[in-house]
């Protein structure tokens, strides 16, 4: 697939199959967020990896009880640690941080399709749970979660908006 075509056609997972994943595919998966660009080159990033399925039946938990967080034969914590992104002060701790990490998380779950998992971005937890379940230190915060495995299912394309209503040009 070229780096289009894994655009256009990757889908969020929600199903899985129990088949687990390659150690070598998780490695090249989390390469693919090392390498996502970050404010300044700064890397807040940090990747959790979670495969041992009492924890991830905790994380599940901590995902508001989420069925897929439980069914991937693997879950990815997508965290930062803010004060590496204080070079440009609040706005660094506070924002572009959480931008390095959405682009890592983006990276991951594009490298994944390519590779022929399935992914989905989940942003739905409670923060305090899944720091406590991974051991997190205080000044680590937890961006997203990524579920990874084989697809279990099919989903259609979403619904898009047309791109006319999306684009301007030279002003609003």
């Amino acid at each position: 697939m070229n780096c289009l075509e894994v655009i256009m056609t990757r889908r969020s997972i929600r199903k899985f199959k129990p088949d687990p994943v390659k150690r070598e595919d998780i490695m090249t998966i989390l390469d693919a967020g090392r390498m996502a660009p970050s404010a300044g080159n700064l890397q807040p990033c940090h990747f959790v990896v979670v495969e041992d399925p009492g924890v991830k039946a905790e994380v599940r938990q901590a995902a508001l009880g989420q069925e897929l967080m439980g069914s991937a034969p693997v879950v990815i914590a997508v965290c930062v640690e803010p004060e590496r992104s204080s070079k440009y002060g609040d706005m660094g701790r506070n924002y572009f941080c959480l931008l390095d990490a959405a682009n890592a998380t983006e990276n991951m779950l594009l490298a994944a399709h390519a590779l022929g998992y399935g992914t989905c971005w989940v942003g739905g937890f409670i923060q305090s749970m899944v720091k406590e379940v991974l051991g997190l230190p205080e000044d680590v915060h937890v961006v997203s979660l990524i579920p990874l495995g084989t697809a279990n299912e099919k989903p259609q394309v979403p619904p898009r908006r047309p791109l006319e209503d999306m684009v301007r040009w030279e002003k609003w």
